[in-house]
Parts: structure tokens; sequence; C-alpha cells
């Protein structure tokens, strides 16, 4: 069977992309999409990801109406959240630690919630 080898791309509405955009790539490091295709779009280092549909009726995600939630590998989860509340971003850090590694929760200026994930 073939298979899909990654994540091409994450699409989704916003109510201004642009803004929404400069965001992550300030406080995330998500490089913005190139305007032309000369230059290279933001590349992820390989990693596990974890495809997982949840029940409708969830409360993981946070608001009823949130359809989708991002997780995203971080490779030092306190430096992370550092970063984030030195820009007065509001992190919520998980303090369990999992088989699977640590996590911290923080929303985007939309309110659309991002996982923060340091694998072990």
């Amino acid at each position: 069977m073939e298979r899909v080898t990654g994540i091409g791309g994450f699409f989704f509405r916003s109510e201004n992309p642009r803004e929404l955009a400069e965001w992550y790539a300030k406080n995330l490091g998500i490089d913005l999409v190139p305007d032309n295709y000369d230059d290279e779009p933001w590349t992820q280092e390989a990693g596990p990801t974890v495809f997982a549909p949840f029940s409708r009726d969830t409360d993981y995600f946070g608001r009823d109406s949130q359809m989708w939630m991002i997780n995203l590998r971080v490779s030092n989860l306190d430096a992370m959240v550092a970063q984030l509340q030195n820009a007065d971003i509001e992190v919520e850090v998980d303090s369990a630690d999992y088989p699977s590694g640590r996590f911290a929760r923080v929303y985007d200026p939309e309110g659309n919630p991002i996982e923060l994930w340091e694998p072990k």
C-alpha cells in the first residue's frame, strides 16, 4: 500500500490571515508562506506525528465549535514556554511527565489551541 510521507500543509480559516501568520512566525518560529516558488517554505524536522480523530463531544480542544487542534513538537519545552511568557503569552504547562514526553497549551490570538510537545 502506498503511504503518505508526512504533513505537507496545514490550512485553516482566519479573521486576519497575515496578522495571524506573523504571530506564528514571531512567537513559534514558523516561517511565513513564501510569495513565490523560488523561496522555500518552513521546513519541519523529521519526527513522530500523531494523527488522531477525537469524539465529537471532546472537551480536549477547548470550545465546542473548535474542530481541530495542532500539536507542535519542540526540542526544549521550558525554553519555549519562557519565550512565550516573555512575549506576554499565557501558557498552560501540564505538570505530568508522560511516557511520550511533556506538554503545554497555548492559544493563538484567534483562540485556536496549540499543544506544544517535547517528545522523550
